[in-house]
């Protein structure tokens, strides 16, 4: 009786270690910087074919082009199609749209800070002036705000099914 009650214990003390660390992982992913969006898959598609709309304005995940963009800051829009695919591969995606010539020096200053990890565009169907996008996180911004789209970078970079190979 005594290795009975030995036994169900170990299993209760193992069972609930294996829970707390569970809920402990959850809330580190539940804390990160940004909204959660489910991720909608990673399948390849080929320039210009449809598919389902995404879960997010701009998307986190999804139908993506097979070839992502180079890292770095752009003056013209690129297809969500291909940036989905540089947010798989744990990049940051900063969108703006409707800002001043000011904030936007500012924004592109501040991309080229993260050269290897961040592709800036404008894009039109943005329902924020700046948006910040991961694998399955957006961050929207009214104002340029450097120290919260630091934190957003620095917590969401590499969280991606296929992680840039860079120190943060």
């Amino acid at each position: 009786m005594k290795k009975l009650f030995i036994w169900v214990g170990a299993v209760i003390l193992v069972g609930g270690a294996g829970y707390l660390i569970v809920l402990w992982g959850n809330k580190a992913e539940n804390a990160r910087p940004g909204v959660a969006f489910s991720i909608m898959g990673r399948d390849h598609i080929a320039v210009g074919a449809t598919h389902a709309p995404y879960n997010s304005n701009p998307p986190t995940s999804g139908p993506h082009y097979a070839q992502p963009a180079d890292w770095g800051v752009y003056d013209k829009e690129l297809p969500d199609e291909q940036l989905v695919h540089n947010l798989e591969h744990g990049g940051i995606w900063i969108s703006y749209k409707g800002i001043d010539a000011d904030t936007k020096s500012k924004l592109e200053a501040f991309a080229k800070k993260y050269s290897g990890s961040v592709i800036m565009t404008p894009r039109a169907l943005n329902d924020a002036k700046i948006v910040l996008a991961s694998w399955g996180r957006l961050e929207k911004f009214e104002t340029f705000d450097e120290q919260m789209m630091t934190a957003f970078i620095k917590a969401n970079t590499n969280k991606s099914p296929e992680p840039l190979s860079l120190a943060m």
